[in-house]
């Protein structure tokens, strides 16, 4: 039986006894972070190597926006901009936007690797923290719209699927949740005219991930991963129907120990956790905690899954040099 969980290898290596572990824990879905990329050839090995340990053709995710969240660097991939600075930049920002994820997703699909966690659809606000600031797209929601409809539309042309970010919305947060616990008071119906309003014009799209964060006008008391409250607002106010998958439950965002916090999103109506350390003890504590995919999330997974496709045929360099020139930059 298939895990509700996405889990991270330690390294750039998968030995037979990390190899015998992913086996017998059937994750979902695997997820890599820097510490697991060397070069090209290393990756194809590496995400070959995983696939096989579990015997399908499981799902590998990457968190490669650009700018600071980039996983594959140079010199063996392309570095770009941070994303509020290419669309304040570019002379046409949505076609950046297109270019910029289906670049993206030639480099992914190249070494095996068929999950982007982009795009995001959260809003700029005066309070956003910098570390979220520039990852951002923009302070308008017919603008994020727009730019995040075209940055999934470009990663889907390259044979990569896209996860939207960061259910119900992210932008207020004034601190960083990877350290700890962003709480927003505001009255609900600023929280429907903004924050979830992008999340609701995108709601077609097949998987999202949550946002680690406490809405006090949806449930003060826990955080909309592990809220059934804004799981269910998630659900039936902003009608995203796609497979939902936590943000990482090691951040510190989150209390408790890590297969409570597996366990609590679980029981919230998460579909799946994403696990991003490779801490083997870890691992096997939220894989016994989680359960296994089946019912709805099963039906999504599915769902989400069948989008999968070749990619398009493009001549890449003709891409990234029509990118250049809209950032006004010598191919």
């Amino acid at each position: 039986m298939i895990s509700a969980a996405i889990l991270g290898p330690e390294g750039a290596r998968l030995g037979p006894d990390e190899a015998a572990f992913f086996r017998d824990a059937e994750p979902w879905g695997f997820i890599l972070f820097a510490r697991n990329v060397e070069t090209p050839d290393q990756l194809r090995r590496l995400t070959g190597d995983l696939r096989a340990a579990v015997g399908r053709d499981a799902p590998i995710l990457v968190d490669q926006e650009g700018g600071r969240v980039q996983r594959l660097r140079p010199p063996h991939w392309h570095d770009y901009l941070p994303a509020l600075d290419q669309m304040r930049r570019a002379r046409d920002p949505v076609r950046a936007q297109w270019l910029r994820h289906r670049l993206i997703a030639a480099e992914l699909f190249e070494v095996g690797i068929d999950v982007n966690c982009a795009p995001l659809a959260d809003l700029v606000e005066p309070q956003t923290h910098h570390i979220l600031r520039n990852r951002l797209y923009g302070d308008t929601v017919e603008g994020v719209v727009e730019a995040a409809r075209a940055a999934a539309q470009g990663l889907l042309a390259g044979g990569v699927l896209p996860v939207l970010k960061h259910i119900p919305g992210y932008g207020r947060a004034s601190v960083d949740s990877h350290k700890a616990l962003p709480r927003v008071s505001v009255p609900l119906a600023d929280l429907r005219a903004r924050d979830f309003a992008p999340f609701a014009a995108l709601s077609e799209m097949r998987m999202g991930m949550t946002a680690h964060i406490v809405l006090d006008a949806v449930d003060p008391d826990r955080p909309a991963t592990t809220s059934p409250a804004a799981m269910r607002m998630i659900r039936e106010e902003i009608g995203f129907d796609g497979l939902i998958m936590t943000d990482d439950l090691s951040m510190e965002a989150l209390s408790g120990a890590i297969d409570i916090r597996a366990a609590r999103s679980i029981a919230a109506g998460c579909d799946l956790v994403l696990h991003c350390n490779g801490e083997r003890d870890e691992m096997e504590a939220v894989v016994a905690a989680c359960g296994t995919l089946d019912g709805a999330a099963a039906r999504r997974a599915d769902a989400a899954l069948a989008e999968r496709r070749m990619p398009e045929l493009a001549d890449t360099e003709a891409l990234r040099a029509e990118l250049a020139a809209l950032l006004g930059e010598g191919a």
